[in-house]
C-alpha cells in the first residue's frame, strides 16, 4: 500500500484538515517557504496526530518558490541544505521526535534526479543533519536513487496523484495545459491505478480543490 505525502508548511492558510489526509507531512524548512514558526506549527500538529515527520528542503530561492533551477556553487547547496534540514531536526528533537523522511522541493527534485554530481550533493547534505537511516523520497527515474543507495540510504520512489504524469513517470510541466488534475476522482483514479508501483503519492496543498482532492484520494487508497 502506498503512503500519501504532503508538501506542507509552505503556506500561511494550509487547513489542519488537509494535514490529516496525509500519512506523511515534508515540511518546508526555509528554503523556497517555511520558517521556524511554520515549522513548529506543523511538528507540533504531527506529534499530536501521530503523522511522520520529512524535511522539504530546496535551492535557496523563496522570490521564486524554488520552482527554477539555480546557478549555485555546490559547496554553498550543500551547506544550504543541510542548514535547513538541521533546522527542522532540531524542532523535531525538541519533541522527541525524528525526521523520517526527505524529499527535496520543485526545480531541485528535477535537477538532481538528471545530474549524478548534484544527487550526490543533495542526498549526502540531507544525511549529513538527518543521518543516514532517513529515508529519501524521489522520482522513479533518474540518478537520486543511486546517490541514495550509494549513501546506505533507503529509496522512496514517488507519483503524483494531482499531476499529470508521462509514461516513464516524470511529470507533465506546469507551464502545459492540463499538468494539474484539479478534479477529484480523476486524482483518485490516477493514485490507484499508481498505488501499485510507487512507495508514497504526493498531494499539494497548492492544487486548486486540494482538500477535496486529497479526501478523494485517501478514501482510494485508505478506504
Amino acid at each position: 500500500m502506498s503512503l500519501m505525502n504532503l508538501d506542507a508548511g509552505e503556506y500561511d492558510d494550509e487547513p489542519e484538515e488537509l494535514w490529516a489526509m496525509f500519512d506523511i507531512l515534508n515540511i518546508a524548512c526555509g528554503g523556497h517557504a517555511g520558517d521556524a514558526a511554520s515549522m513548529e506549527r506543523v511538528v507540533r500538529w504531527c506529534v499530536a496526530s501521530g503523522c511522520t515527520i520529512g524535511a522539504h528542503p530546496s535551492y535557496p530561492d523563496r522570490a521564486g518558490f524554488g520552482r527554477k533551477t539555480m546557478a549555485i556553487a555546490p559547496a554553498a547547496l550543500a551547506a544550504s541544505l543541510t542548514e535547513q534540514c538541521a533546522a527542522l531536526a532540531a524542532i523535531a528533537r525538541r519533541h522527541d521526535r525524528t525526521v523520517a523522511y526527505v524529499k527535496p522541493h520543485g526545480a531541485l527534485y528535477h535537477d538532481a534526479a538528471a545530474d549524478p554530481e548534484l544527487a550526490r550533493t543533495v542526498v549526502n547534505a540531507a544525511a549529513d543533519a538527518l543521518g543516514d537511516r532517513v529515508i529519501f523520497i524521489g522520482p522513479p527515474y533518474g540518478v537520486l536513487r543511486t546517490a541514495a543507495a550509494a549513501r546506505g540510504m533507503r529509496f522512496a520512489v514517488e507519483g503524483f496523484a494531482d499531476r499529470r504524469m508521462r509514461p516513464d513517470g516524470r511529470l507533465v510541466p506546469r507551464t502545459e495545459p492540463g499538468a494539474l488534475l484539479t478534479d477529484p476522482a480523476a486524482a483518485a483514479a490516477q493514485a490507484t491505478a499508481l498505488a501499485d508501483h510507487v512507495d508514497v503519492i504526493c498531494c499539494h496543498a497548492d492544487t486548486p480543490g486540494a482538500l477535496a482532492i486529497a479526501g478523494a484520494v485517501h478514501g482510494a487508497l485508505h478506504g
